[in-house]
């Protein structure tokens, strides 16, 4: 039934990832994970649990690896060691605006395991030269580009145009996608200016929500590396359902249940 259901999956190009446990009697139990459900048992309720998290963490990452938990899936301990393999794609940045910011944003996305695509209109800037850790450079409009590219939930659209011949079609078309994180670069005036034409384009209140501006969480950033950080926070925080304060002064468990972003609810 599992691999079945797995075949069903690859076929139609469903992210899935297969867990199968590697140590002791068990041996070979396996447990298969989609964004939405999970099939198998690997020998006791917790440890389905923590497996079945972690296999949608790496879902979102495209990653496979081997992970250990405690017998009942305690995040500490060796008795279970599970190989978790994930098909699926890497998720997409798309970072529009070819900018220094943009370098940075490349860089920490690269590293956090998604496909960055950087999209600027303007040849002299849409270089990998000036981009070099981006998988792709597109000379584009950016609402033009966004508007045939490939979106889902796992999606994080960057806008760090800063100019509003850019910045108010491309998020029209931005909320129109599935996106699980838009955020825009700009002051707090600059966005309400956003906001005024967006509205009176006629977006919702509602998708104006889905903006994260000023872009990324309140860390005091100043620099293009130090803004990057902030930024890839922000869209950690927003994926995990979380507010992004410090850990210490928080309540909620450290590791978090797999949240399903705004877009897809």
């Amino acid at each position: 039934m599992i691999f079945e259901r797995l075949a069903r999956a690859l076929r139609s190009d469903e992210p899935v990832a297969l867990a199968t446990r590697l140590d002791d009697e068990k041996a070979g139990a396996k447990l298969l994970v989609s964004e939405h459900d999970a099939t198998g048992d690997l020998g006791s309720p917790g440890l389905n649990g923590a497996v079945e998290a972690e296999a949608r963490a790496l879902l979102a990452l495209g990653e496979t690896t081997i992970r250990t938990f405690g017998s009942d899936g305690e995040p500490v301990g060796v008795e279970a060691r599970i190989f978790i393999a994930a098909f699926s794609p890497k998720p997409k940045l798309y970072i529009f605006g070819a900018i220094d910011f943009s370098r940075a944003m490349a860089g920490i996305g690269r590293y956090l395991g998604y496909h960055v695509t950087v999209v600027d209109a303007r040849p002299v800037f849409a270089t990998k030269q000036r981009v070099p850790d981006a998988d792709e450079v597109v000379v584009a409009w950016p609402d033009e580009f966004l508007a045939s590219a490939r979106v889902d939930a796992r999606t994080a659209l960057v806008v760090l145009t800063h100019d509003v011949k850019f910045d108010i079609p491309l998020l029209q078309v931005a909320l129109r996608t599935p996106a699980g994180y838009i955020g825009a670069m700009g002051s707090r005036n600059t966005h309400a200016n956003r906001v005024k034409a967006l509205r009176a384009a006629g977006v919702s209140e509602s998708d104006l929500a889905r903006i994260s501006a000023p872009i990324g969480l309140d860390l005091g950033a100043r620099t293009p590396e130090e803004t990057a950080i902030s930024i890839v926070a922000e869209i950690i925080a927003l994926r995990a359902g979380r507010d992004g304060g410090r850990l210490r002064d928080g309540t909620l468990p450290v590791h978090p249940a797999p949240h399903v972003p705004a877009a897809t609810r």
